[in-house]
């Protein structure tokens, strides 16, 4: 039977602050594209690949290239912002952006798939560990946009409800590195954790500095002071470096030390499509999925028409390398399994908590029964759908 073939287009910043994370991202779809390759199916796809560089102002005109190619489907971006950039230009061109990063929530477009964790899958199960762990007084820093503002958001009003405290918030723009100030502050604060949402070079030069200041007061950080995040990845890991990648906890629906047939190939085939960037990740898993279920809808549909597509998404189950993934038709979130890993020196996490099944997204976190007013202290973040 002759195959189906379609051009896509993906949109990963593979260089600037945040390259390590969006080049993973990119690897994930190109492994996905390969092997749809070397499966001889039904469906084939041709990669249109594009690089904003990292710089907020060149997503949107490099969607309206590609949408205005005739290309209907994007896989691509990983902040908020560059997500929040693009939207208007998907839904004058009846695009599909497949969204594979975790994110905030609070946020919902007839026009994006979601294929990241929604809040419900990260960082609430992350709260309840810290808290349960550790204490109830959170140091939150953050890159300054919109992940880190709506991450700290929920943070502040899940702990202050439960009769805890967010003792300071500190926010530094994206790539920002000279971050000692930061250090001094959370030392003198004292917090029972810090929950970070710096991305990219900021948060690899903060775990460097903050290791090292525990370490010249004689603070066991790990034990002491644990950071927590619900972006650190494994490639990340590798970028920090050595001396401070051991004892920090994340949360996620995916790590590459996740046990199932499914993974195991994942890992080894992208290790060896990709042998001086081995390590797997959650973002990578992310555009990967995007990718597998892509094409699935697209065999079903019989044509990349958006609407079509989306109406065939809903009937697809992937065997994904985190476990049983599905779309849920009314949010456009993905079914996932959170997870908390803690990371090792050797560049990987153990997982210490893991959901038994897939998780219904709850972007808006109205089904996730948090002890606060959501609906009353939510930002009007929502989309037209």
């Amino acid at each position: 039977m002759a195959s189906s073939n379609y051009r896509i287009g993906l949109m990963f910043s593979s260089t600037g602050p945040y390259s390590i994370v969006a080049g993973a991202m990119l690897n994930g779809a190109l492994l996905a594209v390969q092997e749809l390759r070397e499966s001889g199916g039904p469906v084939q796809l041709e990669p249109v690949v594009v690089n904003p560089g990292g710089d907020l102002g060149r997503y949107a005109p490099l969607s309206a290239k590609l949408l205005g190619s005739g290309i209907r489907q994007v896989i691509g971006c990983y902040t908020s912002s560059s997500r929040k950039e693009v939207i208007p230009c998907f839904e004058k061109y009846d695009g599909l952006l497949w969204y594979p990063s975790h994110y905030e929530g609070f946020e919902s477009s007839d026009n994006v798939i979601y294929t990241g964790a929604a809040p419900n899958q990260h960082i609430l199960p992350l709260i309840d560990h810290l808290m349960a762990e550790f204490g109830n007084r959170a140091f939150c820093i953050g890159s300054n946009y919109i992940w880190a503002w709506e991450n700290n958001r929920i943070l502040r009003e899940v702990v202050t409800a439960r009769g805890g405290s967010v003792v300071a918030e500190r926010y530094l723009p994206v790539g920002e590195t000279e971050l000692q100030q930061l250090v001094d502050a959370v030392l003198d604060a004292k917090p029972s954790f810090v929950f970070s949402s710096l991305i990219g070079n900021s948060g690899y030069a903060f775990f460097r500095l903050f290791r090292a200041a525990c370490l010249a007061r004689g603070i066991d950080q790990p034990r002491s002071i644990p950071v927590a995040s619900c972006n650190l990845s494994e490639p990340e890991l590798v970028e920090i470096g050595e001396g401070a990648i051991d004892g920090h906890l994340s949360s996620s629906v995916y790590f590459s030390t996740v046990k199932n047939a499914s993974n195991e190939r994942f890992v080894t085939n992208y290790a060896r499509a990709f042998p001086d960037k081995p390590l797997t990740s959650a973002d990578a898993e992310a555009s990967y999925i995007a990718v597998k279920l892509l094409a699935l809808a697209l065999q079903e549909a019989g044509t990349d028409e958006s609407r079509a597509v989306k109406a065939a998404v809903g009937h697809q189950r992937l065997a994904a390398p985190q476990g049983e993934v599905w779309v849920d038709t009314e949010t456009l979130h993905c079914y996932l399994t959170p997870r908390i890993g803690k990371s090792r020196s050797g560049g990987t996490f153990d997982v210490i908590i893991e959901e038994e099944c897939p998780v219904a997204p709850d972007p808006y976190l109205v089904r996730s029964s948090p002890p606060t007013p959501w609906s009353l202290t939510a930002p009007l973040l929502r989309l037209a759908r």
